[in-house]
């Protein structure tokens, strides 16, 4: 008789807070494949990347644990401040996509998984997009079992091959509303802006924008990401239209979302490096300028 495999033992975070509906759907798939501890931050940590702190609050939760803290936090506690080994890390489901290199590179959710990288454990990090709303907010009004659902077949599929060997993390961006929805290996796609407002006047700014009257030589300044230019409307760029479609190409994390598909980037965390014979000419001859 042959000793049946070991349950995964999973680290579960996110970064819309542990209470987030999103966190929950993905606890009650991955616990029917896996042994999960919950490390979540206490409050929505959305849009903080990869940023830690020195110090954080720890309370009790019937998951685990709830952090004061971020994302990455969670990570590096979890697989650091326990008396516990895991095998991976799931970051997610967050209630909206995180698409395009800009947008990876600002998300908790994505920043999580990319703790868990350095520190030496896979992870993946998972989203959730409404193929007509886009953004599923609020998340209490949408359903995350769909993308939940691909969360755990992916991490029953992956775990223990050797996709992880040059994989430091996977990116998925799934619908909450397309049934069966096809699979694809994507890349970050890079498009992004920034529109910059100038305000003179504090009075003219909506009120959650007033924290304190201007003073002379003052100018309130509002920096906006545009993460999809040329889309109508502010972070929500759906419907698109074929331009749209035609603009993305078949592959990115970006055509997927379009296409109403699951995005799966792999993703390596080392940041890389290039390198140009003009750049180590300039080094050497500054080198031997310089006293």
């Amino acid at each position: 008789m042959t000793d049946s495999p070991s349950p995964l033992r999973i680290l579960l975070t996110n970064d819309d807070g542990i209470d987030a509906p999103g966190i929950a759907a993905m606890r009650e798939e991955l616990t029917a494949v896996g042994d999960v501890t919950v490390v979540a931050p206490a409050e929505n940590q959305s849009g903080v990347g990869r940023a830690r702190n020195e110090r954080a609050v720890r309370r009790d939760h019937p998951w685990g644990y709830a952090l004061e803290g971020t994302p990455a936090d969670c990570v590096a506690y979890g697989l650091r401040g326990l008396d516990a080994d895991f095998d991976i890390v799931v970051s997610g489901i967050n209630d909206g996509p995180n698409a395009g290199n800009y947008v990876v590179g600002r998300s908790g959710t994505v920043g999580a998984g990319v703790e868990a990288a350095f520190l030496g454990t896979p992870a993946i990090a998972v989203s959730s997009y409404h193929a007509r709303d886009f953004f599923c907010h609020p998340p209490e009004e949408y359903d995350f079992s769909r993308p939940a659902r691909v969360a755990r077949a992916l991490t029953e599929r992956v775990f223990g091959t050797d996709v992880f060997d040059e994989v430091d993390l996977l990116n998925v961006n799934a619908p909450a509303d397309v049934p069966s929805p096809r699979m694809r290996v994507t890349r970050p796609f890079a498009d992004y802006d920034q529109q910059v407002d100038h305000h003179a006047d504090a009075g003219a700014l909506p009120d959650g924008d007033r924290e304190h009257d201007l003073d002379d030589g003052e100018v309130y300044v509002r920096l906006q990401d545009v993460s999809w230019p040329d889309a109508v409307g502010f972070e929500n760029p759906f419907p698109l239209d074929d331009e749209h479609r035609d603009r993305y190409p078949v592959g990115s994390d970006r055509r997927a979302m379009v296409d109403g598909e699951v995005s799966v980037s792999p993703l390596a965390v080392h940041h890389g490096n290039a390198t140009d014979p003009r750049l180590a000419s300039i080094v050497e001859s500054l080198s031997e300028q310089v006293e």
